[in-house]
């Protein structure tokens, strides 16, 4: 007779060892890791007001499945959770609610850390952090001292971008497509004197220390095309008829005979200088309409537009005397903010010189085989307009070979750059150079809710930093804390707090008004965590030597440059200042794949709610009014009135079901849809999983327990951890074939978690439950282990039943189970031999044969087949497939 098993409320099962866990304090990290140490980070969050929707954890579950498994490993797990609660974000929302910044931060982290804990996370919070407390801000400002001593934080006044909604300066990195990354407004220029930070000076090794990480391929190229090294030359232009010099910088000096005129971009400090009296008014006004335009706009405008300075430029290579023009498609970030313009082999050139009559002359032709380009000579290279002969249809921007080039005509371009360069060096009029697209960080924000600058400004001394013992330097209270939008901080106004003494001379001086951008606190918080309440130092040498580098980095691909160029600065300067020991902060990195959502849109075209809505297969809803309407997933959104609250979910189907979904719709980095329907299957399996593995009489030898389970005691410090579960322990009668999937199942999970295939990790345990449950009986031990394996993804359950099966603490506290190696060597599995692409024999090797076992099974199974040839290639597809390619010998 089979014994009826009663399904319980998930959700109770998770709020009952949650407080469990945390009473036992479960979580807790050593202060210092023993011989195998695993530092897991996620990307800590911005709070939002929002709260979280079922994107946000994706990250945090993959993270909590590989510390479960770490910690069962041996490992001492560090894995923290802080907010990343200053700047924009945090600030805005406090704006549209109109309650202080501080309020709604707390607020808001005290939402989050609810609902990350009723997810079950492993996560130590004793050692949370928040970028906007003082004993953490402290740190910030140090921090931002140790760079200004080392003459890497700087003021300058400079065109910044502006963003006119934020009401603040924006550094490049924030600035996408020419507008606002938070708020997509279109940015402009606006000249204000700006900390800056010298990250520039690490450029070089930002670059080269790219390579030895194991991070993303698509990442690591962004953040090279981002820094964007260039070799090239520097080439001196004199004006003709003055001192001055203009230095330009091109990766083409081969070209620099055909260079016919000069552009400089409307900031470019030379321009006013340079122009003549008559062209100085139509100079003046073009540099005033650039200053309108974003520098999307400046380089996408097809219509290219520009001034004449009246002033003229000698070639030093052909002595050429060449107009110099101002044109907005000349950014002043890039190079020097001066083109040697080469209309015959640059398209933006080519562009302006025919609306211009500018001269176009060709000095690189093409290699045998490559397409010609007519090239048009103008009667008098150097003049302002003018030209005869055909345009070209398009500039050749190729390598080839140098003509109309007196050096180095007749030079494959490689060649022709050499000798130009050195020729340059030579006379005195230019060098070899490399140049970086990056550009030095703009640090300062004029907004409220930001770290203060330490900065004390002095009319004798000039900037002074705050001495270390008055750190930190608190961000006051306010009353009005909305932007100004003048270039001026929200502080500037606070008089009682501005006005202060000059920590070097004692006269009267004023604070720094400009707060640090939201980035600030995120550069260094990874350090923090391996010493969070250190009240001496930001991290102690032994904290900071035993945790890092951080081991697995997970976060969203949106942070490819900012965070992680900006980390990667700091840690580099904390190195060099002998304060961390590693050069590089993060060993690998990983980013989740975006949750999408389904959208429901009517013949209106107005979004629904899922809840006006009868959701049927394969997605398809129908409205109260009897609409049909076809899902769209899109980007979960409150417009698109499709965003998920995880809160929702685990009233309905617990932590452990999320969880588990979260991994199972597909591999962590792919963009995947959420669907309902795939998240009843996962529950359908946990319920599987409980009927099957309910207490019974023959469990782990206890009597059968109903509605009650022994008290959990939890293991101690210091205690050993229980044996690992092997294969020979405990089984009453071997089952081959449960033998044998047990054995694979253990091999497969451990194998897809050290690899992050969470997914199929998943799919392995499900095919063992169905194996399990198609038995009369199952042995102890496979109780154990199919717990054991769940674990990771479904804590709360599988405890829950660890325990009301007779275990005497949480499976966290037991070890990883292993796979007999000999068992999987002893099934023997048929494995085809192809020879060039057709079957001619079948062999029989053991499920764990390897490469070099296979090959020679199989050329001795295709002997007869392989006499007289030449074998080319062997390709051996483990468990499936040896194919050898051949030919005859000749």
């Amino acid at each position: 007779m089979k014994t009826t098993v009663e399904i319980p409320h998930f959700q109770d099962i998770d709020r009952k060892q949650q407080n469990e866990w945390y009473a036992g304090a479960l979580f807790k990290t050593p202060a210092l890791p023993g011989a195998k140490k695993f530092y897991c980070l996620d990307m800590f969050p911005y709070p939002s007001g929002e709260g979280l929707h079922v994107g946000h954890p994706e990250g945090y579950t993959a993270s909590d499945i590989l510390c479960r498994y770490k910690r069962m490993r041996g490992f001492d797990v560090l894995h923290p959770m802080g907010w990343d609660a200053f700047g924009l974000p945090a600030e805005n929302y406090a704006i549209s609610t109109g309650v202080h910044p501080e309020l709604t931060t707390n607020r808001n982290c005290e939402n989050f850390k609810r609902q990350i804990k009723s997810l079950g996370f492993s996560y130590d919070w004793d050692r949370e952090i928040n970028t906007t407390s003082p004993g953490y801000y402290r740190w910030t400002q140090w921090i931002f001292l140790e760079l200004f001593k080392k003459g890497l934080a700087f003021e300058a006044t400079m065109p910044i971008n502006w963003c006119p909604e934020c009401k603040t300066g924006l550094a490049n990195e924030e600035v996408f497509q020419g507008r606002c990354e938070r708020c997509e407004t279109p940015i402009e220029k606006k000249s204000l004197k700006q900390w800056m930070l010298r990250i520039t000076a690490y450029a070089d090794r930002l670059l080269d220390d790219l390579d030895g990480l194991d991070w993303p391929h698509s990442t690591t190229a962004m953040q090279k095309n981002w820094i964007g090294r260039s070799e090239g030359a520097e080439i001196d232009f004199r004006i003709d008829g003055r001192d001055e010099i203009i230095k330009v910088f091109t990766t083409r000096p081969d070209t620099l005979y055909g260079a016919t005129y000069l552009v400089l971009s409307p900031e470019h400090g030379a321009v006013s200088d340079i122009s003549a009296p008559d062209r100085l008014g139509a100079v003046k006004a073009y540099i005033a309409a650039a200053a309108g335009k974003s520098d999307l706009e400046r380089t996408e405008e097809k219509e290219k537009t520009g001034v004449f300075t009246g002033a003229y430029a000698l070639n030093p290579a052909s002595g050429a005397r060449i107009p110099v023009w101002t044109a907005d498609y000349v950014l002043t970030t890039y190079g020097t903010g001066a083109i040697m313009a080469v209309p015959a082999h640059d398209e933006r050139d080519r562009e302006f010189a025919e609306k211009f009559g500018l001269p176009i002359i060709q000095v690189v032709a093409p290699m045998p085989g490559q397409s010609p380009v007519a090239s048009r000579q103008s009667p008098v290279a150097g003049q302002a307009g003018g030209g005869d002969g055909p345009a070209l249809d398009k500039a050749f921007c190729d390598e080839g070979v140098s003509v109309n080039s007196e050096l180095i005509n007749g030079l494959k371009t490689p060649d022709a750059k050499k000798k130009i360069i050195s020729w340059l060096q030579e006379k005195r009029l230019g060098r070899a150079k490399v140049n970086f697209k990056l550009r030095d960080w703009v640090f300062s924000r004029q907004r409220y809710w930001g770290e203060p600058i330490p900065i004390v400004h002095c009319d004798k001394c000039g900037a002074v930093p705050v001495n270390e013992s008055d750190l930190p330097v608190l961000l006051p209270k306010a009353e009005k804390y909305l932007p100004t939008g003048t270039g001026q901080s929200p502080l500037a106004v606070m008089e009682d707090w501005v006005r202060t003494k000059c920590p070097k001379c004692g006269a009267p001086g004023r604070r720094e008004t400009n707060t640090m951008p939201q980035w600030a606190g995120s550069c260094w918080y990874y350090l923090r965590f391996t010493d969070p309440k250190n009240a001496d130092a930001f991290v102690s040498p032994a904290a900071e030597k035993a945790w890092l580098p951080v081991d697995l980095y997970i976060g969203g691909a949106e942070h490819a440059v900012l965070h992680l160029l900006y980390a990667r600065f700091w840690h580099k300067v904390l190195y060099d200042l002998g304060y961390v020991s590693t050069k590089e902060p993060f060993k690998k990195l990983v980013h989740q794949g975006m949750i999408l959502s389904y959208a429901y849109r009517d013949s209106k075209g107005v979004y629904r709610n899922y809840e006006e809505l009868d959701i049927r297969e394969a997605g398809l809803a129908v409205t109260e009014e009897g609409e049909q309407l076809r899902p769209a997933v899109e980007k979960m959104s409150k417009s698109k009135k499709n965003v998920i609250n995880p809160d929702d979910i685990l009233k309905k189907y617990g932590a452990d079901a999320f969880r588990m979904y979260e991994m199972f719709m597909g591999p962590l980095e792919d963009v995947k849809p959420w669907d309902m329907r795939g998240i009843e299957g996962i529950y359908r399996f946990l319920k599987r999983a409980w009927v099957w593995a309910a207490p019974r009489p023959s469990a782990l030898g206890q009597s059968q327990v109903t509605g009650h389970r022994p008290q959990a005691t939890r293991a101690q410090d210091g205690e050993e951890k229980n044996p690992g579960f092997q294969p020979s322990a405990l089984s009453l009668q071997p089952d081959k074939d449960l033998e044998l999937i047990r054995n694979q199942t253990i091999a497969k999970v451990t194998d897809d978690l050290e690899s992050l295939k969470f997914n199929t990790a998943i799919s392995a345990l499900m095919i063992y439950l169905n194996k399990l449950a198609g038995k009369e009986s199952a042995a102890p031990l496979d109780l154990k282990v199919f717990l054991a394996l769940l674990h990771p993804f479904a804590p709360h359950i599988t405890d829950e039943l660890w325990m009301m099966n007779g275990g005497n603490s949480s499976l966290l506290s037991e070890s990883w189970p292993s796979a007999d190696f000999a068992v999987l060597a002893a099934r023997r599995i048929e494995i085809p031999v192809q020879v060039n692409g057709r079957v001619k024999a079948r062999i029989f090797a053991g499920e764990s044969a390897d490469e070099e076992t296979l090959k020679k099974m199989a050329f001795e199974s295709v002997a007869k087949q392989l006499e007289g040839k030449t074998i080319l290639k062997t390709i051996v597809v483990p468990k499936r497939l040896v194919s050898i390619v051949v030919k005859r010998r000749t």
